[in-house]
């Protein structure tokens, strides 16, 4: 099997909660298959590698007003902000793991996630904004090579 058969890149464009749980239950379930498994986080996708207790502050109003979309929510219905919970509820009853379990382990199957640097810099986040054990930050360039490498690549 070639190099480029045994690799899955996921680019995870959004943060909403069910979203972010097919990013990783897809990224555990292919280094669990010995794939290597890249996840390179942009956009909205980035906050779930943002820290629980940074925020999005900016450094002028529009950076500023990002910070608003820093909240958990469902891309579906959302129920007035009640779907999160609802959905973490149901998964907990089925015994789902939550995302924030599902990165760790990630992590631990030595899945990369990959920080996109020109979100971190529109967004105003540093390195140090971002949870311990990620990759460090990359730009569109390095996503593509990565993604030229692998067989699976998933937009989600």
């Amino acid at each position: 099997m070639s190099d480029t058969e045994n690799r899955m890149t996921i680019i995870c464009w959004s943060g909403d909660l069910d979203r972010v749980w097919p990013q990783y239950i897809l990224a555990t379930t292919g280094a669990s298959y010995g794939m290597q498994v890249t996840l390179f986080c942009t956009f909205w996708g980035l906050f779930p590698l943002k820290r629980p207790e940074v925020k999005i502050t900016g450094d002028n109003w529009m950076t500023k007003m990002l910070g608003v979309a820093n909240n958990e929510r469902l891309s579906h219905l959302n129920f007035g902000g009640m779907g999160p919970m609802m959905m973490r509820t149901i998964a907990g009853r089925h015994n789902v793991a939550p995302p924030e379990e599902l990165r760790d382990i990630a992590l631990e199957l030595g899945v990369k996630l990959a920080p996109c640097q020109m979100t971190m810099d529109l967004m105003g986040l540093t390195r140090d904004d971002l949870i311990d054990g990620i990759e460090e930050p990359l730009g569109a360039a390095a996503a593509m090579a990565n993604m030229q490498r692998s067989s699976i690549n998933l937009f989600i």
